[in-house]
């Protein structure tokens, strides 16, 4: 069973920058790949980044690339998302999620990983 506990969101403007982090549990971290998803207001989940094992496979989706960063520390079982230039579209609430460990690949929908953090507020103000 793998835990995962997000943190990092909070109110900011428009322009500025967010660290997310996802804190997760159990010794089998660094065999799990991993992704961020979001939720924003009367919308559906999106994929917003996936990241392999060792962090040498990364994929962001298109709405987010050049200002969104993943990644990972396994020695400290945590996973990351550096958020910068944030805009109004990016509130959300901000969910890492965590496949089955042993798979490698991280696919861009929400059905193929298992285990969810409970999420973490980002609201951009204009």
């Amino acid at each position: 069973q793998v835990q995962l506990v997000e943190s990092g969101g909070g109110l900011v403007q428009t322009g500025g920058s967010l660290r997310l982090s996802c804190a997760a549990s159990g010794r089998t971290f660094s065999m799990t790949a991993m992704g961020w998803f979001r939720q924003g207001p009367g919308k559906a989940r999106e994929f917003v980044a996936g990241i392999s094992w060792k962090g040498g496979s990364i994929v962001y989706a298109d709405s987010v690339k050049g200002r969104f960063t993943i990644s990972r520390d396994n020695a400290k079982n945590t996973l990351y998302l550096q958020i910068n230039n944030l805009e109004p579209e990016d509130t959300a609430v901000y969910h890492c999620a965590a496949r089955t460990p042993g798979f490698s690949y991280f696919p861009q929908v929400a059905g193929a990983y298992n285990y969810w953090g409970q999420g973490t507020q980002v609201t951009v103000s204009s």
